[in-house]
C-alpha cells in the first residue's frame, strides 16, 4: 500500500528547501498580491481517501484550470459538434498567442489555450439560459460543494487588463467563430477564470475525470469516450508550450493556471492538486511542477 501521508510530508520538506519559488503573476493585478511562499497539496484516491499537506484548504484563483470544466460542460451539451469550432492539437505557443489563430482561419488549435476557451465560452453563452449561474451550479453539483463561487475582484481585474483576450475574441468574431457579443462572452470567460477553490475542492471536482465520468456523488456527467478525450487534451495541451515537459517529468494528464494551481490525475487511481503561486517562465507553477514530479517518482504511479 502506498503511504501517501509520508510521501506528501517528504515532498513538503523538499519544497521548503527550494530557494527559487518562481514569480507570482503580475499582469492580473489581483494575483500579484498573493504570498509567494504559499504551498499546498491534496490527494483523493479512488476509494475517496484523502491526504494533504500545507495550505491545501486556502482558496486561490484557478484561472485556466477552469477551461477543462467549461469544456466538459460544453461537450455534455453539444457533443462532437464542438470539434467543428476548435481543434485538438497542441499549440506549442504560450497560452495567449494569436498568430496561429490567424494562420488557421479562426479555428483555435485546442480548447485549453485562451482563444479555444473563448470559443467554448461562446458555446455555453449560447446554450445556457443563465450562463454564469448555470456554470457555477454545474461546478457546485459535480464537486458536491455549494460554497464554491466566483471571485468578483479577480473577474473585475481581468476585465480591466485582458486586452489580449479582447483581441482574440474580436479576431474570432471576424472569422465567424464567435456567435455572441464579444463583451458578453468575455464577461462569462473572466468570471469562469475567477473561480476560487482550494486544493481539496479541486481534487473533488476533478474526481469525475479520474473516475470515468462519475462524480463523488456517483452521478454520471460524461461518457467514458468524452472523459478519454478530455484527459488526452489535458496531457497534450494542459501546460501550453510546456506540455511535453510535464508529460516527460510527471506523466499525468493535468491542467495548470496562472494562479499557481495545478490539478492532475491518474485514471482509476487518484486525483491530486497543488498550489504554489510562483510561476516559471512558461506560466506554470514552478514548485507545483516539481512536487508532482516527486509524487509520481515516489509512488511509481503515472500513465507511463
Amino acid at each position: 500500500m502506498i503511504k501517501y501521508p509520508d510521501i506528501l510530508h517528504n515532498i513538503q520538506l523538499e519544497i521548503n528547501k527550494v530557494p527559487d519559488r518562481g514569480n507570482v503573476a503580475s499582469y492580473i493585478p489581483e494575483l500579484s498580491k498573493i504570498d509567494p511562499h504559499k504551498f499546498g497539496m491534496h490527494i483523493i484516491d479512488a476509494n475517496q481517501n484523502e491526504f494533504s499537506v500545507g495550505d491545501s484548504e486556502e482558496a486561490f484563483s484557478i484561472q485556466s484550470i477552469s477551461k477543462v470544466l467549461s469544456l466538459s460542460q460544453a461537450i455534455g451539451l453539444i457533443g462532437e459538434e464542438l470539434w467543428s469550432r476548435v481543434d485538438v492539437e497542441p499549440s506549442g505557443d504560450p497560452f495567449n498567442h494569436l498568430s496561429l489563430l490567424e494562420q488557421e482561419n479562426g479555428i483555435p488549435r485546442n480548447p485549453l489555450i485562451n482563444a479555444g476557451a473563448i470559443v467554448v465560452a461562446d458555446i455555453l453563452v449560447s446554450k445556457l439560459k443563465n450562463p454564469k449561474e448555470d456554470f457555477l451550479t454545474y461546478i457546485q453539483e459535480i464537486s458536491g460543494d455549494k460554497s464554491i463561487n466566483f471571485d468578483a475582484d479577480v473577474a473585475t481585474s481581468e476585465k480591466e487588463t485582458g486586452f489580449r483576450n479582447y483581441a482574440a475574441a474580436n479576431l474570432l468574431k471576424s472569422y465567424g467563430n464567435l456567435h455572441n457579443d464579444v463583451d458578453t462572452v468575455l464577461d462569462f470567460y473572466f468570471h469562469q477564470c475567477s473561480l476560487a477553490l482550494n486544493c481539496k475542492q479541486l481534487t473533488k471536482l476533478f474526481f469525475v475525470f479520474m473516475n470515468r465520468g462519475k462524480c463523488l456523488q456517483n452521478k454520471t456527467y460524461l461518457t467514458t469516450s468524452q472523459v478519454k478525450r478530455i484527459n488526452a487534451l489535458m496531457l497534450t495541451c494542459g501546460f501550453y508550450d510546456e506540455a511535453g515537459e510535464f508529460a516527460f517529468e510527471v506523466g499525468l494528464p493535468g491542467k495548470s493556471g496562472v494562479g499557481g494551481g495545478i490539478v492532475a490525475l491518474l485514471p482509476d487511481n487518484y486525483c491530486v492538486a497543488t498550489w504554489s503561486p510562483g510561476l516559471n517562465k512558461k506560466g506554470n507553477s514552478k514548485l507545483g511542477m516539481l512536487a508532482l514530479e516527486m509524487l509520481t517518482t515516489a509512488t511509481k504511479q503515472s500513465i507511463f
